[in-house]
């Protein structure tokens, strides 16, 4: 694989706002020098256009996801088991998103979990649909794996709680499909030679190889970033206007991202077969 020059980690949002406060995006170039913070108030429009831009010049850049690029389907053979509408793969899911929410403005997806069919399968604020099990609801096997590297993640039909996942996913999502075609996304896609590539990441999982203990996951302080960065070979970061945890996130991942990109058995993982590559897809870090 030809190497990568430059590695982009975006901390996603699922808020149904013009321009969420927990959009981050976060730049390093290929050596040792700290990633800096694309520091705006961005919009999911705006990062639409800018990965269209770095794909439209051909920039050689591994660009991580901060979000989940489907529902699982192991589990149950379906991502929506009894709906005729539940799509057969990846694509089709970001498609059928798309296209229910589409008078959603700011590339929300409220459309799509209120539909009739839709919304039977996930928990939401004050509606937990019937098909969302007891417990703590669907699990991807590449979250399960995520599991067992003593990681806590959300099932992404659980729209509750601060720590949810699936808002950010299903908007996540929309994007996936106005980029189809102009960005592969790894492992729906295979890896190009040339240009960008994008791969789902999860924040968290930076962090713990990082050496952050188990309960703490969040860094507020620069002191403490450039401590984690070294773990990664970077140098100290530039000082921020202002320290949050989704500057942060994406700052870490971006220089995880450098390091993980020539790690061979990370794109290889031992249990994503052919059909959940197509279907569930995998977290970029989990072996």
């Amino acid at each position: 694989m030809p190497p990568f020059t430059d590695f982009i980690a975006i901390d996603w949002s699922g808020q149904a706002a013009e321009r969420p406060k927990g959009l981050a995006v976060a730049h390093a170039r290929a050596g040792s020098d700290a990633p800096e913070l694309v520091d705006r108030a961005w919009s999911r429009q705006d990062i639409l256009e800018w990965l269209d831009q770095l794909a439209a010049d051909g920039t050689r850049a591994l660009i991580g996801l901060d979000l989940s690029p489907a529902f699982p389907v192991h589990d149950e053979g379906a991502y929506f088991p009894g709906w005729d509408m539940s799509p057969a793969d990846g694509p089709a899911l970001w498609k059928l998103v798309d296209q229910l929410s589409a008078d959603d403005p700011h590339l929300a997806a409220t459309s799509f979990v209120n539909h009739p069919d839709a919304r039977r399968h996930f928990r939401q604020r004050g509606d937990c649909g019937d098909l969302f099990p007891p417990g703590r609801g669907r699990f991807r096997v590449c979250e399960q794996g995520q599991e067992a590297m003593r990681l806590s993640p959300y099932s992404c039909f659980n729209l509750v709680g601060a720590s949810q996942v699936g808002k950010s996913s299903l908007t996540g999502m929309r994007v996936l499909h106005r980029l189809r075609g102009k960005i592969g996304l790894w492992p729906f896609d295979p890896v190009p030679e040339t240009g960008p590539v994008l791969v789902e990441i999860y924040t968290a999982l930076a962090a713990r190889l990082a050496g952050m203990r188990k309960g703490i996951s969040k860094i507020r302080d620069g002191e403490t970033l450039d401590t984690m960065l070294a773990a990664f070979g970077s140098a100290p970061h530039r000082r921020l206007p202002r320290y949050d945890d989704h500057a942060t996130d994406a700052m870490l991942s971006a220089a995880w991202l450098r390091v993980a990109a020539v790690q061979s058995n990370l794109w290889s993982p031992r249990l994503l077969t052919p059909e959940l590559a197509q279907t569930e897809g995998w977290t970029f870090g989990v072996p």
